[in-house]
């Protein structure tokens, strides 16, 4: 429940949804007969084992993924279709053992739709409250989360016993109750997968290989007949679900190819339901041990099928996109992530961890900029052993990190040095602390930093945890679509919204809502995306302070430019204390696209280049402008005060009765 993506269902519910009805009904319709007529079968064991034909198990899903076709239609179909025919086999199933007990009567279907609809009552929508809230209170104790989690699982399984339901109905429901608070490239979702891929699973498949009995299936021909018969059916019913949908839909050959696939594979939906059946005496020997046997068999054949058409649905996609413009490629990405002061924070990692390219080869960058005196290298020391708890926790993502901590007289110039040395892409650092008036005064500690280098910058103000957020809202200027890094900051809110699961909205112009959905369309993420478009540049301006059009749960990411730059306004230096002001509780990410570098310009000329100018930074002419403006109405006030005493005292003094000379 958790793997599967609620966007991408959401976004082909329909196709899914025709794809789930066709792969749930022809392998039963075509099980049932065989089962029935062929193997002489009772009913209740028929129904049992056609309806196992129906399931499927995302086996051979990582192997899409591994190659670069996860977010083609025709998986993302395919694993809406899994959601749909997973949950009615075992709700059947759930049917058939009471059918075989002789209970199911009018009170079964009463008992059954008052339990049901009170277990998805507080599953669906109490426990994802509670795990809203229990994230939230306690963010920091990450093993916590994981307690809550199977917690959550077994009570979910517990209700699911008492409404009737087979406890792995629970677990699946739990799954998807909890998949939008648990991004898959979470710490969480990476010591679930861990704890279940090595523990859980294996000792389930160790105990269902327990139940088979060799000799039983060596010593009688008929086993083997059965178990030849079941896998025969089992790939028969997946290859014509497959074919009706790639006829119906469209879809190419690899594309139908790649749904045989995926759906093709029989595993953990497949063991449970066998494994409750012979339990309930409802399967004999002969079936459990065909089912094993179906089970290895289709594994192979899905694994072998789902490469092949990975590799076609591959060359497919990049014969499409050559044509896209030149950019970094996505194995050779270099995120650097400088700490300023203190700790560096676990919300910031994890959001680098969200946003940086899967394929990427190399680790994340952790930078420390130590001041360039006596203490050097003790501060060098001291700042290593400070930021190495971050590598266990970069690990948790199963994410390499690199400690660097560098000597410089100047924060900016260490950066700058080593963005060239690492070749890095990418900045983010987080929202620096409000500052003295004397420091704005002299520089702005964002101006310098984003001024020191050319490459994109994000600067992140996460007031809350990202898996807690609803929305991203990207505030994208006039004129953005020309810059060099709009592309990147684009790909990188793409897929944000697409490993956190939540919609994507744009406020911008039509010219820039044109190039943004070329180039969502040219690397698709599966989130819903919206727009909104400005009417003229007043309204634009004055985005920051529209507070009722953002929620609390929105992640405002407004995109700046840096001076001198194509899509650049003087009132972009004011717009971080501006969003700091009218939205201090809702997280907010600027980001600086990228430029063209000026060092190609500046080559051969370093003898005549000017020295730059004494910063002072707009932000820093405002302030000083507030301030004196705040210091002249004080003056105005206390003079005031002084006036009106001094009338009041001369009103008194005349007022008052002369007194008369005493005789």
């Amino acid at each position: 429940g958790l793997e599967l993506d609620v966007n991408d269902f959401r976004k082909n519910r329909y196709k899914s949804l025709l794809f789930g009805a066709l792969t749930f009904a022809i392998p039963i319709a075509i099980g049932y007969p065989v089962c029935r007529y062929l193997l002489n079968y009772p009913l209740s064991t028929s129904l049992l084992t056609a309806s196992m034909f129906a399931t499927h198990t995302l086996v051979a899903y990582p192997i899409a993924s591994r190659m670069g076709v996860a977010k083609n239609q025709a998986v993302a179909i395919t694993v809406g279709g899994t959601i749909l025919t997973d949950t009615a086999v075992l709700i059947i199933l759930a049917l058939i053992i009471n059918y075989s007990q002789g209970s199911l009567d009018q009170n079964f279907w009463l008992h059954l739709g008052i339990s049901f609809a009170i277990f998805t009552l507080i599953v669906f929508l109490v426990l994802p409250a509670i795990a809203r809230w229990f994230f939230t209170r306690l963010e920091n104790e990450k093993h916590a989360h994981y307690i809550f989690v199977l917690a959550a699982v077994f009570f979910s399984a517990f209700l699911a016993r008492l409404a009737g339901i087979e406890p792995i109905v629970g677990a699946f429901a739990a799954g998807l109750a909890l998949n939008p608070l648990i991004p898959n490239a979470s710490a969480l979702m990476n010591r679930i997968e861990f704890i279940g891929n090595s523990l859980f699973i294996p000792f389930f498949l160790i105990s269902v290989g327990m139940l088979v009995d060799l000799r039983v299936l060596l010593s009688s021909p008929v086993s083997l007949i059965i178990a030849a018969v079941l896998t025969i059916v089992a790939l028969a019913g997946k290859w014509m679900a497959a074919l009706f949908t790639r006829k119906a839909l469209g879809y190419t050959k690899a594309q139908g190819q790649m749904i045989f696939g995926l759906s093709s594979s029989h595993a953990a939906a497949t063991i449970a339901i066998i494994l409750v059946g012979y339990q309930a005496r409802i399967i004999d020997l002969n079936i459990l041990n065909g089912t094993i046997i179906l089970i290895l068999v289709t594994c192979i054949v899905a694994s072998l099928v789902t490469e092949a058409a990975s590799k076609k649905l591959a060359l497919e996609e990049n014969g499409v996109h050559t044509g896209a413009e030149s950019e970094p490629r996505e194995t050779d990405e270099q995120i650097l992530l400088p700490i300023a002061e203190g700790k560096p924070s676990e919300r910031l990692l994890e959001l680098a961890v969200m946003i940086r390219e899967k394929h990427s080869a190399n680790p994340l960058t952790l930078l420390s900029v130590v001041p360039n005196d006596q203490e050097a290298e003790l501060n060098v020391k001291k700042a290593r052993k400070e930021l190495a708890p971050a590598v266990d926790f970069a690990a948790s993502f199963d994410t390499r990190l690199n400690i660097v901590a560098t000597i410089d007289y100047n924060i900016c110039s260490g950066i700058d040095r080593t963005v060239k040395e690492s070749q890095s892409d990418l900045i983010i650092f987080n929202w620096p602390h409000r500052q003295g008036f004397i420091d704005r005064m002299i520089n702005d500690a964002t101006e310098s930093i984003v001024g020191c280098t050319s490459k994109t910058t994000m600067i992140c103000h996460l007031t809350r945890p990202l898996a807690l957020h609803r929305r991203v809202v990207v505030i994208c200027p006039p004129l953005a679509e020309k810059e060099k890094g709009f592309r990147q900051w684009v790909r990188k809110m793409s897929r944000l919204s697409q490993e956190l699961g939540f919609p994507l909205l744009f406020h911008c112009d039509r010219k820039s809502r044109q190039a943004i959905t070329d180039v969502l369309k040219a690397k698709p993420s599966g989130s819903p995306v919206f727009y909104e478009t400005f009417k003229n540049f007043r309204e634009w301006e004055e985005i920051a302070r529209k507070k009722p059009e953002f929620r609390d749960d929105d992640i405002i990411a407004f995109v700046s430019a840096r001076r001198e730059s194509v899509s650049y306004r003087p009132f972009f230096d004011l717009m971080p204390e501006r969003l700091e002001k009218h939205l201090p509780d809702i997280s907010k990410i600027m980001i600086y696209p990228a430029q063209f570098d000026s060092a190609s310009i500046e080559e051969g000329y370093g003898d005549v280049i000017a020295p730059k100018s004494f910063p002072i930074s707009a932000s820093a002419i405002s302030t000083i402008g507030e301030e004196v403006s705040v210091f002249i109405k004080k003056n105005q006030l206390q003079i005031r005060k002084k006036l009106k005493k001094t009338r009041q005292r001369r009103q008194n003094d005349l007022e008052k009765p002369e007194k008369s000379p005493k005789l």
